[in-house]
């Protein structure tokens, strides 16, 4: 009987625990949420996605290796959704919701759309990409210590998406179709 009790109170010590953590304060975390938006042609763009910060790591060696897929952030999947029908590289893209991923390289970078939505970060499936596309690499005047994605819109139609971190950005041209 004790031995019922004991397993009942430590199922609920449990849940409470887990509860708590999924309750908890996103804003507090190492790497806190963020998000990029831009509107074309009436219609928003948006990235959701966490910031993790580079604390004397080397952006491809102990953070986001060269050669392996990354899911662009921390925590969650970097959510990607969009209200228009977008051009991305040359690359079209439906409107829909979607997570990005990239694939970082001593030289030029793929950015990856999945079709694959509401996973954790680290949860990658190639066979559900919907694009890789190429991305320009150029260096920054000066280090960024904590990953941003944020867009420099260019005009109504036309905007560029920029990951920055360490002394690295890589863009690439979004379009609204």
């Amino acid at each position: 009987m004790q031995r019922s009790y004991l397993a009942i109170g430590v199922s609920c010590a449990l849940l409470f625990a887990v509860m708590a953590v999924a309750q908890q304060d996103k804003s507090k975390r190492p790497s806190p949420p963020a998000t990029a938006d831009v509107t074309l042609k009436g219609k928003k763009i948006s990235i959701d996605y966490s910031r993790p910060s580079l604390k004397g790591r080397k952006v491809g060696q102990e953070l986001a290796p060269y050669g392996k897929v990354w899911r662009t952030g921390a925590n969650e999947a970097t959510t990607f959704t969009t209200e228009a029908d977008l051009n991305i590289g040359g690359t079209k893209v439906p409107a829909g919701k979607y997570t990005l991923y990239s694939l970082p390289s001593d030289g030029t970078w793929k950015l990856i759309i999945s079709k694959q939505t509401g996973q954790w970060g680290t949860e990658y499936h190639e066979d559900q990409d919907l694009a890789r596309i190429d991305m320009k690499k150029s260096s920054l005047p000066q280090n960024v210590e904590q990953f941003t994605i944020s867009f420099d819109k260019k005009s109504e139609s036309a905007a560029e998406l920029n990951l920055d971190w360490e002394n690295t950005r890589v863009s690439v041209a979004v379009k609204s179709e």
